[in-house]
């Protein structure tokens, strides 16, 4: 197969899910996917071998926060961020996009570029669409991102559409920049919650034509079904023969929800930060391993869960790490976390390709902890 060959193997009959192959120079990635988060090119707590062991495909960085520290001549130097990181396997790289926006203080944004403040130093940056692009090539990651302009929520429509044709602008000039023909450039959805400037946002990345398509501007505070209800019809208009990108949603029954939608590959913090918290998922919904209820618990975290901790670490134990702010407790419960959800996505396209994709969502939903997410 071609670098960036999108190969689907299987739909579903009764819904848009299905199950596909994306070739990157660093490996094959089968979808659906859930892609752990490791903003400053690391996963929180987790080593690459750690990601491996609970079956991680793709690792996220932000070419925000590496701009900022290290900087992207050490990462360069270095041989890029998988020699950097340990990481032999595909890594994908946000523009930072998002986190400019999300300081929104220091931020002063223009059809040029914007220009933000350093959370490290104070110093004034600004970037083009073309630095943005010359900053994610030096890192090297195998899918690099459009630099997009991401509204809150709530936003007047007319600023939404404002960010649309920003960002629709923007894209063709993060395209015409790109000269490493071994990176995909993926360009991202805008519109908020508004469906005819989501359908906007696409069919002008479609006219410049990408290998992948992020949906970006969820997950900023908006209802859940509003969500899902402007995110249907973009995944009805992006191309069957390319992938669908959810970015920044992580929540199991939301993944799920979305799969039946079309959408291929998911990221989240969600896992790990509510691990380091004394949270785990499981089967049952959420534990928070603070409880005392948990103090003579000698049972596995979760009984129905394949990952190495469930084999190994008691619900008692766990309890004493988290209690005690132990590390391994934070690192135990990520590697965990990050199983459930991965897992979740690898079993997606089991079902996806078995034929029964609608089976599996309703027993998940029927589920006792399936209301806790």
């Amino acid at each position: 197969m071609a670098l960036f060959d999108f190969r689907v193997a299987a739909t579903d009959a009764t819904t848009a899910a299905r199950a596909a192959t994306f070739e990157t120079a660093h490996g094959t990635v089968c979808t659906p996917v859930f892609m752990p988060v490791g903003t400053r090119a690391t996963v929180k707590g987790l080593s690459p071998d750690q990601l491996r062991e609970v079956g991680a495909q793709v690792v996220l960085a932000n070419a925000y926060h590496l701009f900022l520290r290290p900087g992207t001549d050490v990462i360069r130097d270095a041989g890029g961020l998988h020699a950097f990181m340990g990481w032999p396997g595909p890594i994908l790289t946000d523009s930072g996009g998002f986190q400019i926006f999300s300081l929104a203080d220091t931020v002063k944004v223009s059809d040029e570029g914007v220009g933000f403040k350093s959370i490290v130093d104070g110093a004034r940056h600004f970037w083009t669409p073309e630095e943005n692009v010359a900053i994610q090539e030096a890192l090297g990651a195998d899918i690099i991102m459009q630099l997009d302009q991401c509204p809150p929520y709530p936003s007047d429509k007319a600023d939404v559409a404002t960010a649309v044709r920003r960002s629709a602008e923007w894209a063709a000039r993060c395209k015409a920049a790109l000269t490493r023909e071994d990176q995909a450039l993926f360009g991202i959805v805008q519109g908020g919650v508004f469906e005819d400037l989501r359908a906007e946002s696409a069919a002008r990345l479609m006219e410049i034509d990408f290998p992948g398509y992020g949906i970006g501007g969820f997950s900023v505070g908006e209802p859940h079904e509003l969500m899902l209800e402007s995110l249907a019809p973009v995944t009805e208009v992006l191309p069957a023969d390319q992938p669908r990108y959810l970015m920044g949603v992580g929540n199991p029954t939301t993944m799920l929800e979305a799969i039946a939608l079309g959408v291929d590959m998911f990221d989240c913090v969600l896992p790990t930060r509510t691990a380091r918290m004394g949270t785990a998922f499981s089967s049952q919904g959420r534990m928070n391993l603070r409880n005392a209820q948990y103090a003579r618990d000698f049972g596995p975290l979760d009984p129905g869960c394949s990952c190495p901790v469930c084999a190994t670490y008691t619900r008692a134990y766990l309890r004493h790490l988290v209690s005690t702010k132990e590390m391994l407790g934070a690192t135990l419960l990520s590697m965990h976390n990050l199983h459930v959800l991965i897992d979740l996505a690898r079993r997606a396209r089991e079902a996806i390709c078995a034929g029964s994709y609608g089976a599996f969502v309703a027993e998940w939903r029927s589920g006792p902890g399936a209301d806790d997410y």
